[in-house]
């Protein structure tokens, strides 16, 4: 449960940024998986498709970067680091 409310939020987020950017369609996203997020880049892949259905989102490239440093200060974190959109 605590995976779709992270995504949830992540599609808010990223229709919020792409509106303000005028775009018609978000074609991909880049996201950064931290060391202790406590999800896997195929579970949060299967989640993002079906959370993005129906939106500005759907059928966006995503690109996930898997870190592996526990101590990174943002390794609990699930950032986006890149939106490609087109007007």
């Amino acid at each position: 449960m605590h995976e779709f409310s992270l995504i949830k939020d992540l599609i808010h987020k990223i229709t919020t940024i792409a509106r303000e950017q005028h775009a018609s369609k978000v074609i991909g996203v880049t996201v950064k998986l931290g060391a202790l997020s406590h999800i896997s880049p195929e579970h949060f892949r299967e989640h993002f498709i079906h959370a993005s259905h129906g939106t500005i989102s759907e059928g966006a490239q995503l690109n996930i970067e898997a870190q592996t440093d526990i101590t990174d200060p943002q390794s609990q974190e699930v950032l986006i680091q890149n939106i490609e959109v087109v007007d």
